[in-house]
Formats: structure tokens, C-alpha cells, sequence
């Protein structure tokens, strides 16, 4: 049994522990709220694109080449590749948050019989890249994950250059984004989007959609770098979307890990103060007991 001594070092490393994880489970839900505004801030944004696009399609439909070439915009070419953009964490301690998307990764891709080692895979987040490569899944490119709501925009920025690249270079013609995606506080669930092509029924939704004025907008712009800037738009606000979901997601792993590991830390702190109290009690009544014998001993001399 450990000494009094022992179990005293013992509480006070746990302790420390213990205000560790509540710092961490603090900061985890701040960010989750942090990265949950971002989300709400791309609803007007988002709506403002998808009115623009609204009014475009209305106007004319595809007509020679613009930023994403004509022929893939709704349509996929069986020949050419897919790309996949699977988001992770650079940090741990947030539970199956990486292992969760990777099963969901693997089990789309074998939905849609797409065989992995042909898909053109990037990896956001160093972490989820170990389980990628486990599932037999290799990764092509790598980005890191921004550390807060002011970083996501020069990510955006650079994997739609990549996406560029993909397309030009290595014949990469459907593009889908793999997040967590936050269901409470404290949950999420696995989800994807086919960024590329564009989905032909949601076009023509929008382009049926009731305009919510009497007056609709019209422009003088030439129509090809009109449509060719919505779709740049479009694409950095699911891009963006993606992101803030992501990281919110992890967050609430990480918040829901840190409350898992406090209550064990109680549980621990309460089963070494027991042991303490009672190994205490016995070096009382030992001592009383050695007291006792002395006196006894004297009084009998």
C-alpha cells in the first residue's frame, strides 16, 4: 500500500491534471461558439451568391469556357479522376474524430466505386493522414488547419488554387469534401458534398426559384465573368463552410473527451482521498496505540 506521503504527490499530480482538462474543456467550447458564428455569417453571404447565380442562370446558360470548363460543370466524365478533400485535426485529444471520417471516407468512396488508390486524395490535418493511409488510402496533398476563424480564409484560398491545379494537371474532374459536422454542442456526424461538378438539379432549382421581388435585377456585364465570379463564390463559401463545420465538429469531440476525462479524474481524485484519509487514520490510531503501550509500560514499572 502506497505511504501517506505517496498518495499525497499522487492527489496533487491529478490535481494539476484536473485544471489542465477544465482549461482545455473551457477553451474547447468557446471555440466551438467561435467557429458556430462563422457558419451563421455565411447564411446572407451564401444567399446573396446563390440569388446572383439565380438571376445569371435565368439569363443564359453555359456558353464556352469560364473558370471551371463548361463540359464538367454539370457533368462528370467517367475517364477522368476524383478528387477527394478529407478534413481532420492537427491536434489530438479529440477522441474518433479523425478515425470517424475515415470510416465515413471509405465507405462513400466504396458506395460510389470509386477504387481509392485512383482517387486524387488531399489531407486537412496531420492527424487524420495516419488513418487515411491505414485504410489504404493514399494521400496526394496535405494542408494544414487553420488555428482560428481568421486563418480559414487563406486555406480556402489555397486549396482552390490546388482544386485549379487538379483539374488542369491531373485530369481531376469531381471534387468532394469530407467533414464532421456539428449536430449539438457536444456532437457531430460525418457528412459530404460533391463540390464538382455542380449538381444540374440544384441549377435548376435555383433558376425556377420565385424571385422574392416584383422587380427582377438584370446587369450589363458580360455574362462569362459574371457567372465565372459566382461560381469562385460559390465555391469558396462551401470551402469555407467545410472549414468552419469541420473545426467546430472537433471542438465538440475535444469538449466531449475533456468532460469524459474529468469525470474520471474525480473518480480518481475521490479513490486517492479515501486511500489517504484511511492510510492517515491509521498512522493516528497507530501512533495513539504506541502512545498507549508507553504509557501502559511506564505505569506498570
Amino acid at each position: 500500500m502506497a505511504t501517506t506521503e505517496a498518495l499525497k504527490a499522487q492527489i496533487g499530480s491529478v490535481q494539476d491534471l484536473q485544471s489542465v482538462v477544465k482549461t482545455m474543456k473551457a477553451l474547447a467550447a468557446v471555440s466551438i461558439r467561435q467557429y458556430e458564428k462563422a457558419v451563421e455569417s455565411l447564411t446572407d453571404y451564401n444567399r446573396t451568391v446563390e440569388m446572383g447565380l439565380q438571376i445569371a442562370l435565368k439569363r443564359q446558360y453555359f456558353a464556352g469556357d469560364i473558370f471551371i470548363p463548361v463540359s464538367t460543370l454539370a457533368t462528370r466524365t467517367p475517364s477522368r479522376r476524383t478528387g477527394a478533400i478529407v478534413f481532420g485535426s492537427d491536434q489530438g485529444l479529440c477522441g474518433q474524430f479523425n478515425e470517424q471520417i475515415v470510416a465515413h471516407v471509405a465507405e462513400q468512396l466504396a458506395a460510389m466505386n470509386i477504387d481509392p488508390q485512383q482517387a486524387f486524395v488531399a489531407a486537412v490535418g496531420a492527424r487524420v493522414a495516419p488513418s487515411l493511409e491505414a485504410n489504404g488510402i493514399s494521400i496526394e496533398e496535405q494542408f494544414s488547419v487553420p488555428s482560428s476563424v481568421t486563418g480559414i480564409t487563406a486555406m480556402v484560398r489555397d486549396i482552390l488554387l490546388a482544386i485549379e491545379n487538379w483539374r488542369s494537371n491531373q485530369q481531376v474532374d469531381t471534387i468532394i469534401l469530407f467533414y464532421n459536422r456539428s449536430t449539438s454542442s457536444a456532437s457531430y456526424e460525418p457528412h459530404y458534398l460533391q463540390l464538382l461538378p455542380l449538381d444540374p438539379e440544384w441549377l435548376r432549382q435555383l433558376e425556377d426559384r420565385p424571385w422574392p421581388t416584383s422587380a427582377e435585377p438584370t446587369f450589363t456585364m458580360n455574362w462569362q465573368p459574371l457567372f465565372s465570379a459566382l461560381i469562385r463564390d460559390y465555391l469558396f463559401v462551401s470551402l469555407y463552410r467545410a472549414f468552419a463545420e469541420s473545426l467546430a465538429s472537433e471542438n465538440a469531440s475535444r469538449l466531449s473527451s475533456m468532460q469524459a476525462a474529468e469525470k474520471n479524474i474525480r473518480e480518481r481524485l475521490s479513490d486517492l482521498n479515501s486511500q489517504y484519509r484511511r492510510g492517515r487514520q491509521s498512522a493516528i490510531t497507530g501512533e495513539l496505540l504506541d502512545i498507549v503501550a508507553g504509557f501502559e509500560a511506564l505505569t506498570e514499572g
